[in-house]
């Protein structure tokens, strides 16, 4: 299940908040690592290193790094502080870290007895790949929006692997990060999804909230076997907290694969089968024929939630405004603009409902 390489770093290649990329020896020849030095430490030139190269000789297009488990000559100081949330449970490298909803944190008073978003847009999307062009469409309105990402556990469990997320929170187009379930490493930590807005609302005072997975997406090709099954839930979690839930489509004219061509089956699956919660759907005005099917794909919703005709007009302009590269599935705005406009109509749409 795991394949155990020894290894030794070369040079250290670059590095974001939380996280450190590497060039490693190995038997084989040199390879990319990637360690998270709050979990083992920074690894320096010359460090022995203990790594998992499972995704490595897997070939994963998100994850193909040799992972840092340890260096274990120079181990990290024993950690001090508060927190008794433990995440990864029951790993190797299970990580205490303090919930904003623990008896323990400062934010507990707070989270206590709350109970509502008082209407907050939640916007919810498959794949991380989303967020940056969902906050070009809601920044393209022109007005200073207070936005909060709380990242489930679909994909990568430390946020430091998403140097997207530290990018767009250093440029300050996000208030805060909340990693929420398994998921680790935000400016708030928090045990649901639904303690995750919650704490976006009242602890980081977010006008927006934006839910996706983190970095990576488990898909088995069947109609549930999927992560992203978990954006229907988060529909759910937003309803139920009185927030104002805005599911994003993800929409795709350069994946030529029937279920995902058009609007894709897993937001078919998530929203029309998962979500119970009334949403608003934002659906992007694309042209042609290819936008005809976007339309006719949709209306499948029209059943439990309200569809909204999006205008794109102006939003490939924002989304060439980005502060960090515009890339999912391998594909970037010129391979995929569909993918792209449809993720920024629903900041477009989220915007409007502030107004």
């Amino acid at each position: 299940m795991i394949r155990w390489r020894k290894g030794e770093v070369v040079r250290i290649r670059r590095e974001w908040p939380g996280a450190v990329e590497l060039d490693v020896t190995v038997p084989e020849g040199e390879c990319r690592a990637l360690a998270y030095p709050p979990l083992v430490g920074r690894p320096e030139p010359g460090d022995e290193v203990l790594l998992n190269t499972t995704a490595l000789a897997m070939g994963l297009g998100t994850g193909g790094y040799a992972m840092v488990v340890a260096v274990p000559n120079r181990l990290p100081e024993d950690p001090e502080g508060p927190g008794h949330l433990v995440k990864a449970r029951y790993t190797p490298l299970q990580a205490t870290v303090q919930g904003a909803d623990e008896q323990d944190s400062p934010h507990h008073g707070k989270l206590q007895e709350a109970d509502s978003l008082d209407g907050m847009p939640v916007i919810v999307a498959d794949l991380h790949s989303a967020l940056a062009p969902i906050l070009c469409g809601l920044y393209a309105a022109g007005q200073g929006v207070r936005v909060a990402y709380v990242m489930q556990d679909g994909g990568a469990l430390p946020v430091w692997f998403s140097m997207a997320a530290a990018r767009l929170r250093e440029v300050g187009w996000l208030a805060g990060v909340v990693t929420v379930g398994q998921s680790f490493g935000g400016d708030l930590e928090a045990v649901t999804v639904h303690t995750g807005l919650l704490a976006a609302r009242h602890v980081l005072e977010a006008e927006v909230a934006i839910v996706t997975q983190g970095p990576g997406n488990l898909g088995t090709g069947t109609r549930w076997g999927f992560s992203g099954v978990a954006a229907g839930e988060a529909v759910n979690a937003a309803g139920v907290l009185r927030g104002v839930p805005v599911a994003a489509l993800r929409v795709s004219e350069g994946d030529r694969r029937e279920r995902h061509y058009g609007v894709s089956h897993h937001s078919l699956t998530a929203y029309g089968r998962v979500a119970l919660s009334p949403a608003q759907v934002p659906v992007p005005d694309l042209p042609g024929e290819f936008g005809v099917r976007v339309r006719d794909q949709a209306e499948l919703l029209a059943v439990r939630h309200r569809l909204v005709s999006v205008p794109v007009d102006g939003l490939r302009q924002a989304l060439e405004t980005s502060p960090v590269r515009l890339s999912t599935m391998g594909r970037g705005l010129e391979e995929d603009l569909a993918y792209f406009l449809a993720s920024a109509a629903a900041g477009r749409l989220a915007a409007s409902l502030l107004s």
